[in-house]
């Protein structure tokens, strides 16, 4: 496969810049703070090409000017502010200075190229902007980049987003909002939420020790990887949830709470995923092996609204021997990750704000270790219906962002029901899972 040409670059403004929005400010909280020095969000559609393909790019630049109108954070900047005691803080100023939009070609490549190999080809990574770059560095680029790349019979369209302004709920607002305006919407449905009025409990601005973010290159060296999209059909997840329940005699009513227990299908399809993933690293059999969900609270702060925008996310993993895993059959597995999960509430999430502003804590690429697994993204999210006025799309990818062995990115298939996971992992691991008769046997395959 040939590289990537780049055409052109230009930065995109909203339509109109109206004059409170010139003034509006939007409060980084924890949950946006936290992701500084770690990678933006990444993910990108594939399309056939469009037929009238002299005019898509002047057509997808006017929707996006139009859509930022109503998303001013990403095309402002972060900004910050020095404090005494050595501490700073830190806001996205929505400026309107403008989200950069690059125009490329991969003469070449062919929708083919990219969907059929076993392995997610490399050349995908650069159908993304601003590869490379931290949240932190927001300061002084752009909060949102979008590349489109011609295809001989295709398009892809690759959007990076800050995310320490974004999580996956506000980015998939976006990018439907955007799709919705590109097909000829004139006002949309969901307007997405700035307002930070619903944490009382916070004294804005949050300031962090300047120690925290001044050397923000740590030492974290990407190890070699490769990643593959698994597809397990509709079918194939009924069936593995019916197999957990019935291991476990879940989807019954408890005598002692009086509700009803049910392990889920996304939970029975990890369990399956972490105890194939770790059979296949050969580990030692009294090493620890760490699952880790990012969790959202949205559903879980009942006084937020879900159009609310920027991060509302924390991590919660569960842990098990490597023996252990191994044992037990999917349906235990998966039903500690279920009490995990349900354990969570709302009053932890406010108890999150107040133990981080106290000792703040930010994430960082090189705590990752290859005996942790863990998920990104949602398959709840709607992917596919992201239709600009050419049809919907084919697939679903990502870029290199915070990649690393054990990186699991989940995406709803095209199919109803059905569910790619995308599994980052070392050559040796990845090619050890395609070759794993017990896995493979579950699902259907890319």
């Amino acid at each position: 496969m040939t590289g990537v040409e780049y055409i052109s670059s230009d930065m995109v403004q909203a339509v109109i810049h109206k004059a409170e929005l010139s003034q509006l400010r939007v409060e980084l909280t924890p949950w946006d703070l936290q992701l500084l020095l770690v990678g933006p969000v990444q993910k990108g559609l594939l399309f056939p090409k469009p037929q009238h393909k002299n005019s898509f790019i002047n057509h997808l630049k006017t929707s996006l000017s139009d859509t930022l109108l109503y998303f001013p954070p990403l095309s402002g900047r972060l900004a910050t502010t020095e404090h005494d005691d050595e501490k700073v803080s830190f806001l996205i100023d929505c400026n309107n200075t403008g989200a950069l939009f690059i125009h490329a070609k991969a003469d070449g490549v062919t929708i083919s190229d990219i969907i059929e190999p076993v392995y997610v080809p490399s050349i995908v990574h650069s159908f993304f902007p601003l590869n490379g770059y931290k949240n932190i560095e927001g300061v002084s680029n752009p909060l949102l980049g979008v590349q489109v790349t011609e295809l001989v019979d295709g398009i892809f369209i690759g959007i990076t987003a800050n995310h320490s302004v974004v999580d996956g709920t506000s980015f998939w607002h976006f990018l439907n909002s955007w799709s919705a305006i590109s097909r000829g919407l004139i006002h949309l449905p969901k307007l997405p939420v700035f307002q930070r009025r619903f944490f009382n409990s916070i004294n804005f601005p949050i300031q962090i020790p300047k120690s925290h973010v001044q050397n923000f290159h740590d030492d974290f060296v990407v190890p070699l990887f490769k990643e593959r999209v698994f597809h397990f059909s509709k079918q194939s997840i009924v069936t593995l949830k019916a197999r957990a329940n019935a291991e476990v005699g879940t989807g019954t009513t408890t005598t002692t709470t009086n509700q009803m227990v049910q392990i889920s299908s996304l939970q029975a399809l990890l369990s399956r995923l972490w105890q194939s993933i770790i059979r296949n690293k050969n580990l030692e059999p009294n090493e620890d092996t760490h699952y880790c969900f990012i969790i959202g609270g949205r559903q879980r702060l009942h006084d937020l609204p879900q159009e609310y925008f920027g991060n509302v996310l924390k991590t919660q993993k569960v842990t098990m021997k490597v023996k252990q895993l191994l044992e037990q059959g999917v349906g235990s597995i998966a039903l500690e990750m279920n009490k995990v999960i349900a354990a969570n509430t709302g009053e932890d999430f406010n108890k999150f704000i107040e133990t981080w502003i106290a000792s703040p804590e930010l994430f960082k690429m090189s705590t990752m270790s290859s005996r942790t697994l863990i998920t990104s993204s949602s398959p709840r999210f709607d992917m596919y219906g992201n239709d600009f006025g050419w049809g919907k799309p084919i697939a679903v990818r990502c870029g290199a962002a915070n990649k690393f062995d054990g990186k699991i990115t989940l995406y709803c298939g095209a199919e109803e029901g059905s569910i790619d996971i995308e599994a980052c992992l070392s050559p040796e691991t990845l090619n050890a899972l395609g070759n794993d008769e017990e896995f493979m046997d579950a699902i259907i395959t890319n």
